[in-house]
């Protein structure tokens, strides 16, 4: 048996996923509008959102967000939309898609956006804040909230990590004009690949359908289940995409949706015996006060990073990095210097192995193992002996 300890393992409930496809097997309905519009459903009544609309990827809900506000505010090729560097390049291909600008602000002690740096980078061509979920930990979401309230800017939110995130017991969502959720095979929710956009407004989520389906106003299942001789008869409103989920994703996400909060409480049990055993040794990622985080990462961020992870892997410990700050990148190059914080932020952040499978041995293990790696180094290269991020009161 293999000692490896990789940084996502996704756990799937086989028997029950194989029971939800065997059901699209038998009904010969393995596309859009069968389990999709199920899980949607069973969505909208997880979360309390009003929408829900089952997409192929967060990626494609995400440019869709994008598109869908700048027809529906007739924004211009140009505007702005403040996000993060220190991100998947989803959430930033997204705005670029739609030739709008990506705007950079700077991050907080959460690796969130701070609201302080968003506002000093408003401008009049600032349309859109688009805040990323980091790990699943809100950060100071309900301030970015406030700030795009008071300057009338649309708010979307990338919530690939959050999906069981809540704030005040409240589920991640409502307080966004539209929110995308991943369901990708290393996401708390975990299918082959997929995603969920929920508008706030019922007639954005009614035009996003049509848009997730090439623009057409009467997808496939609901052609096929209706009455008449002319309900093959449809229009293209608009020029759309292939966006839309299918059902045999949907049937993954069905059974894995069951297990969600049981599934983010033993992550947390994780993150806990992190915390204990690594006590103050190592700087970490805090979670925001009234936050209760999906937990998707586990970060702590070290001095000599580099070397510290080809010293874990020795050891077959793999953890990750999440993420190389954007302006890494030669298309976000001339940013460079825009985002100190994410930079630094960047160079130093490990996220440490976090799945269903792992348990107390294998953090204890990683945690022993990564202790002594630090020890062995040289003593200017040690990282610091206290946390230096402190919640937010």
């Amino acid at each position: 048996m293999s000692n490896d300890i990789q940084l996502f393992i996704p756990t799937y409930r086989v028997d029950e996923c194989l029971a939800e496809i065997k059901q699209c097997l038998e009904h010969g309905w393995t596309g859009a509008g069968y389990k999709t519009i199920e899980l949607e459903q069973a969505w909208t009544k997880y979360t309390g959102l009003p929408n829900a609309h089952f997409v192929a990827s967060a990626t494609a809900g995400l440019h869709l967000a994008v598109r869908l506000l700048k027809e529906q505010d007739n924004w211009a090729n140009g505007d702005e939309i403040i996000s993060t560097a220190l991100t998947f390049v989803s959430s930033n291909h997204a705005i670029l898609y739609e030739n709008l600008n990506v705007v950079f602000a700077d991050v907080d002690q959460y690796l969130c956006m701070d609201p302080k740096s968003i506002e000093e980078r408003i401008t009049p061509k600032t349309r859109a804040v688009l805040f990323v979920g980091l790990g699943g930990n809100a950060g100071q979401l309900q301030e970015v909230v406030r700030l795009c309230k008071k300057h009338n800017l649309k708010l979307i939110l990338d919530a690939a990590h959050m999906a069981g995130t809540r704030i005040n017991g409240r589920h991640v969502g409502h307080e966004a004009d539209v929110t995308v959720f991943s369901f990708h095979a290393v996401k708390n929710l975990p299918t082959a690949d997929g995603g969920m956009i929920c508008f706030n407004d019922d007639e954005m989520d009614k035009e996003v359908r049509k848009w997730s389906w090439l623009g057409i106003n009467k997808d496939t299942f609901s052609r096929t289940v209706s009455q008449g001789a002319y309900k093959w008869h449809y229009d293209v409103e608009v020029e759309g995409f292939k966006y839309h989920g299918n059902s045999i994703m949907a049937s993954l996400g069905l059974v894995a949706l069951k297990y969600l909060d049981r599934d983010n409480s033993y992550r947390r049990q994780l993150c806990s015996w992190y915390d204990e055993l690594l006590g103050d040794m190592f700087e970490r990622v805090p979670v925001a006060r009234g936050c209760e985080s999906s937990r998707h990462l586990y970060q702590i961020l070290i001095d000599n990073r580099d070397e510290v992870m080809l010293a874990l892997n020795e050891h077959q410990i793999y953890p990750g990095v999440h993420y190389r700050v954007n302006t890494a990148y030669n298309m976000y190059a001339h940013m460079v210097d825009t985002v100190p914080k994410a930079t630094i932020a960047s160079d130093r952040i490990i996220s440490l192995p976090l799945h269903m499978q792992m348990t107390r041995l294998d953090v204890e293990r990683i945690c022993q193992t990564l202790k002594k790696i630090v020890q062995s180094m040289p003593a200017k290269k040690v990282v610091a002996s206290a946390p230096k991020m402190q919640p937010v009161l």
